[in-house]
């Protein structure tokens, strides 16, 4: 089994979705599903269909975020030290094709927003500056072509400092 590394924040949401997922939001609609039923043919009962479908999202939400948990692997990126990029490391590369920074800092899959420079552990930048030292030089083979970089600076930024979209049990339904 592969592991998915996270961060003790990131885990702690993941089993706050679970948990109020499985305890609050399925009860929830199974009820309303319910109160659809009892109104009669069901062929016809938008309510009933519709309750029917959230039970299969919250379900097929419920068996993904179980797979994660059982993978998880909690990480303190703190306790690794910055001599070589890992898990949680905040990295300053020099783009030596334009020599222009750019930053990035590596996370677990849930708790990544590529958008704000939290880029997944799994996504190809990610893994190619796995193990690397300050002035170490890579290229990689993006979309839009290849790139060579220079690794400047490595640092421990708490990932959830950095993140900008941080859910919360509002964001954990289904409406």
């Amino acid at each position: 089994m592969n592991v998915e590394p996270m961060t003790q924040e990131g885990y702690d949401i993941l089993t706050l979705e679970f948990k109020y997922l499985k305890e609050q939001e399925k009860p929830k609609v199974s009820r309303e599903k319910e109160i659809a039923a009892a109104l009669g043919d069901r062929s016809e009962n938008a309510d009933y269909h519709a309750a029917k479908e959230k039970l299969r999202h919250i379900d097929k939400r419920l068996f993904y975020l179980d797979k994660i948990i059982q993978k998880a692997q909690i990480i303190d990126p703190a306790r690794l030290g910055n001599a070589r990029i890992h898990f949680g490391s905040s990295v300053t590369l020099l783009n030596l094709d334009n020599d222009e920074q750019e930053s990035y800092t590596i996370c677990g899959l849930l708790e990544s927003e590529p958008e704000n420079a939290l880029i997944s552990i799994h996504a190809p930048l990610a893994q190619k500056m796995l193990g690397k030292c300050v002035g170490d030089m890579f290229k990689i083979t993006l979309p839009k072509g290849v790139k060579e970089y220079e690794i400047e600076v490595i640092e421990n930024i708490p990932i959830f400092s950095l993140k900008k979209n941080i859910k919360t049990v509002k964001d954990f339904g289904f409406c």
